[in-house]
């Protein structure tokens, strides 16, 4: 089989993990519980796309879970949160704009992952 059929397959079976969030800042403490919560999001490899919008790129159904299941364990205790996943297929099918002007993708970068 050839290059381009796994190339192909991989963006089916690729994932990013995207996490939404609306979380409560009126008071010190809330503020508080917000930054920790998108600190956690970055140490575990996710990156801000919008400011309550974070997506990490997995390379497989069983990584994406992983990733998951820790963001499930940081859950702050108010606040709304959503967790998708969707394939790297759909992910590149997205079309971002900076106002009127459509902006290129960027291409995830290469994770090496040792287990």
């Amino acid at each position: 089989m050839d290059e381009k059929f796994f190339s192909r397959l991989n963006q089916y079976r690729t994932l990013w993990v995207l996490v939404f969030f609306d979380l409560p800042t009126e008071t010190k403490k809330d503020r508080k519980i917000a930054s920790s919560f998108r600190k956690k999001l970055l140490d575990d490899g996710f990156s801000m796309f919008q400011f309550s919008i974070y997506t990490r790129f997995c390379a497989s159904r069983e990584n994406a879970d992983v990733h998951i299941k820790r963001t499930k364990i940081n859950l702050p205790p108010k606040g709304k949160v959503g967790i998708m996943s969707i394939t790297d297929k759909q992910f590149g099918m997205m079309e971002i704009f900076y106002g009127k002007k459509v902006v290129e993708q960027e291409k995830p970068s290469q994770q090496l992952e040792l287990f």
